[in-house]
C-alpha cells in the first residue's frame, strides 16, 4: 500500500527551496529571525490563500489543527503575533521574487491563444481594491475612502498575470502604463482610460500593435475609407488623422478606426487601433478579449483573499497580495498539468477540503469524481444455514 503525504505537501514541492533561499539572501527577510524562517512565513501566507482563512486566527487555528502534518510541509506551528510581525516588517520584495519564479514554471507549459497570428497577445488594466480609511491611512483615495490599485499586464497565452503594480488608488493608469515592458510585434489591447498619444507614440515606435476604445469627444479626419461590405457586424473601417492641436504634436502618425456592433449585446464600440494589416473582424474580435482581464480581477477577488487583509500596514497588504498572485499561479499550474478539465472556481471550491489528504496529487486532479465501487460478484462471507 502506497503512502502518500498530505496534497499541500506536494503542492510546496512544485516551489524550489534552493531558489526561494537564494531569493531569502537577497532580500534579506530572514535577518534577526528569532527562528521563524521565511519559509515558514510564506507557507502560512499560502496555506491562508488556498484555504480560504481570511484572518490570522483562521492560519494560526487550521495550522494547529493539523499539527502531525506540519514535519512534511517543512514548518512548525505558528503564533498570530509572530506572523502579523513577520507581515508588518519582513519585506515583500521576496514574494515578489517567488511569482517571478512561478511565473516563469507555468509559462513553459501554459497554452497558447486562440488567435490565428502568433503575435504574443496582451491585456492592460487596473483594479480597485477598496480599504477602511481609519485602518490604512496611508492610502487615501477619496475623502472617506482608502484604496489600492492592481495594475497588471494579462497574457492571453494561459491568461497569466505577467507584469503587475500595486500602488495607492490615486494613481491614474496612464502614470503606470510606460513602465509596463511590451517588445517588438505584441499586440496589446486596453480600455481608453489609457488614452496617451504619446505613449500611443512610444509604442507605434517600439512595433508594439495596440488596440484600443476612441474617446467620443475625439477631433480627427478621415482620410481613407475601407469597405467593409464583406463584415456582417463592422459599419466602418476608417484611416484617420488626428487633428487636435496637442494630440496632433503628440500622435503625428495614422491611425485605424473601426465601428463594430457586437453580436450578443447589439452595442456598438469604435475601435481604434496602429495596425492597417489584419482584417476589421479580427480587431473587433482582439477588442472583445479584452474581457478576460475582468474576469481574470473577478476570480482574484471572489476566490482568493484580497478584500480582507491580515494587516493594516503597507508591507503586510503588499505581501498578501503578491502571495494571492503566486496562488494565482499554482492554481493555474496545476489546471494546466491536469486531464481533467477544471476551471479555477471549481478548483478553489474543492481544494479547501482535500488540502491535507494523503492521496496522490495527480491521481486526485486528473480524477476527482470516483463513482463508488461496485459489489463483489461472489460473496467473501460464507452463509450460515439452519436445518
Amino acid at each position: 500500500m502506497h503512502h502518500y503525504n498530505t496534497i499541500l505537501s506536494q503542492m510546496l514541492k512544485m516551489f524550489s527551496r534552493y531558489e526561494f533561499q537564494k531569493a531569502v539572501s537577497e532580500t534579506k527577510t530572514e535577518y534577526h529571525s528569532r527562528g521563524f524562517s521565511s519559509w515558514n512565513h510564506f507557507v502560512s501566507m499560502l496555506f491562508g490563500q488556498l484555504a480560504g482563512q481570511d484572518s490570522l486566527r483562521g492560519i494560526e487555528a487550521g495550522l494547529a489543527t493539523q499539527s502531525e502534518n506540519l514535519y512534511h510541509l517543512g514548518v512548525r506551528p505558528i503564533h498570530r503575533s509572530t506572523l502579523a510581525y513577520a507581515n508588518a516588517h519582513r519585506s515583500h520584495e521576496l514574494f515578489k521574487k517567488t511569482f517571478l519564479w512561478m511565473l516563469s514554471k507555468c509559462q513553459e507549459i501554459a497554452p497558447k491563444h486562440h488567435f490565428r497570428f502568433k503575435n504574443p497577445l496582451h491585456s492592460i488594466d487596473a483594479t480597485v481594491i477598496d480599504l477602511c480609511l481609519s485602518l490604512y491611512n496611508w492610502a487615501k483615495f477619496r475623502t472617506t475612502k482608502g484604496a489600492v490599485k492592481l495594475h497588471v499586464k494579462l497574457n492571453h497565452s494561459g491568461y497569466l498575470p505577467t507584469f503587475a503594480v500595486i500602488t495607492t488608488g490615486k494613481v491614474h493608469e496612464t502614470q503606470v502604463a510606460p513602465s509596463i515592458p511590451l517588445e517588438k510585434g505584441d499586440v496589446a489591447i486596453f480600455d481608453k482610460g489609457y488614452t496617451d498619444f504619446a505613449w500611443f507614440k512610444s509604442l507605434d515606435d517600439k512595433g508594439v500593435f495596440f488596440v484600443t476604445r476612441l474617446k467620443k469627444k475625439a477631433y480627427y479626419q478621415v482620410a481613407e475609407r475601407n469597405d467593409t461590405s464583406r463584415h456582417k457586424n463592422i459599419y466602418s473601417d476608417q484611416i484617420i488623422q488626428l487633428k487636435g492641436f496637442y494630440s496632433k504634436q503628440k500622435f503625428p502618425y495614422r491611425l485605424r478606426r473601426i465601428r463594430s456592433r457586437d453580436p450578443e449585446t447589439g452595442k456598438i464600440i469604435v475601435i481604434l487601433t496602429n495596425n492597417f494589416a489584419w482584417s476589421a473582424a479580427t480587431i473587433a474580435k482582439i477588442y472583445k478579449e479584452r474581457w478576460q482581464i475582468e474576469l481574470f480581477f473577478k476570480c482574484i477577488k471572489q476566490q482568493l483573499k484580497v478584500k480582507s487583509f491580515v494587516g493594516t500596514s503597507k508591507n503586510a497588504l503588499l505581501s498578501q497580495l503578491w502571495v494571492a498572485l503566486i496562488t494565482y499561479l499554482l492554481l493555474s499550474y496545476l489546471k494546466f498539468k491536469s486531464k481533467f478539465n477544471w476551471s479555477l472556481y471549481t478548483l478553489c471550491s474543492i481544494l479547501p477540503t482535500n488540502l491535507f489528504s494523503h492521496r496522490n496529487l495527480w491521481d486526485w486532479l486528473n480524477a476527482p469524481f470516483h463513482t463508488k465501487s461496485n459489489k463483489p460478484k461472489h460473496e467473501l462471507q460464507l452463509s450460515l444455514s439452519f436445518g
